[in-house]
C-alpha cells in the first residue's frame, strides 16, 4: 500500500480519538509496527500529529481549524455519502448555496446535468467548472487560502442580496439539543446570514463531529436539517 493511502487511513482512525497507541493502530489497520512508526513520524513532520512518549500519538485538531488539504483526507468516505444524499435533494430550477467546508464542496461533483444556479463561498468551485447545466457564481470577499474560503463584509453583503431555495452548510462540530459550531467567527457570521436568506438549510457533517464544540456558535441545530452518513440522520426544521 502506498504511503499516502496508509497515512489517510491512520488519520481517519485517529479522527475520533485524542490519543492512540501504535500497537492499536497496527492491529486495527493491519500494518507492521515499523510501518506505523514511520508513517506517524511523517505525519508529525507534516503537522498532522504529535508523537507522545510510550508509543502514542495525538491528532492536532483541538482549538483550530485544519487546512482543507488535510481535512480532505479525514473521513473521506463519509463525506462522499453525505454529498450524494444532499445532491438527491436538489431539483431543477433551484438556486443553491454551497458552503466552503470540505463536505459541502464534495457536493459539487454530483451536480452535473442539473438545471440550477450554484452560489458558493468555496474557491474549490473553480476546480469543478464548468458544471453542465448549472450557472455558477463564486462570491467575492477576503480569501482564506488554507480553508479555500471567502468571507468578510463584502461576502456578507453579496449573500444578503440573494435568496436560496436550499443552502448546504458545513461546520466543525454540533451538539444534540444544542448548537452548531465553527472555529472562525467570520465564518460563523457568514453561515448565519446564509441561513437567514435560505428557504431550507441543510447541515452536512459526519458523525465524528457530533458533540464537539468550537470557538464560535453558528446557530441552533434545530434551525436546520442535519445530514450525516448514517441512515438514521438527525433532522429538525426551523
Amino acid at each position: 500500500m502506498i504511503p499516502d493511502v496508509r497515512k489517510k487511513k491512520i488519520l481517519e482512525y485517529m479522527a475520533e480519538k485524542d490519543v492512540v497507541y501504535i500497537s492499536d493502530l497496527a492491529e486495527e489497520l493491519e500494518f507492521s509496527l515499523s510501518t506505523i512508526r514511520r508513517d506517524l513520524k511523517s505525519l508529525e513532520q507534516d503537522g498532522d500529529v504529535v508523537l507522545l512518549r510510550g508509543g502514542a500519538a495525538r491528532v492536532r485538531s483541538q482549538g483550530y481549524d485544519e487546512p482543507v488539504v488535510k481535512k480532505k483526507l479525514i473521513n473521506s468516505e463519509a463525506k462522499e455519502i453525505i454529498a450524494r444524499k444532499a445532491a438527491e435533494l436538489i431539483e431543477d430550477g433551484d438556486c443553491i448555496y454551497v458552503d466552503s467546508e470540505t463536505t459541502t464542496a464534495a457536493l459539487l461533483k454530483y451536480l452535473s446535468g442539473k438545471n440550477i444556479t450554484i452560489v458558493s463561498s468555496s474557491t474549490q468551485l473553480m476546480d469543478y467548472m464548468p458544471i453542465k447545466g448549472a450557472k455558477c457564481i463564486l462570491l467575492g470577499g477576503e480569501v482564506r487560502d488554507d480553508l479555500e474560503s471567502v468571507y468578510g463584509a463584502l461576502t456578507e453583503k453579496m449573500i444578503a442580496s440573494m435568496y436560496f431555495d436550499k443552502a448546504f452548510i458545513g461546520a466543525n462540530g454540533y451538539v444534540e439539543d444544542g448548537g452548531v459550531y465553527t472555529y472562525d467567527h467570520r465564518e460563523a457570521r457568514k453561515k448565519e446570514i446564509v441561513k437567514e436568506y435560505a428557504k431550507e438549510t441543510y447541515l452536512l457533517m459526519d458523525t465524528t463531529k457530533k458533540n464537539k464544540y468550537a470557538f464560535a456558535k453558528v446557530f441552533d441545530l434545530d434551525e436546520c436539517t442535519l445530514i450525516t452518513e448514517l441512515d438514521e440522520a438527525n433532522s429538525s426544521k426551523k
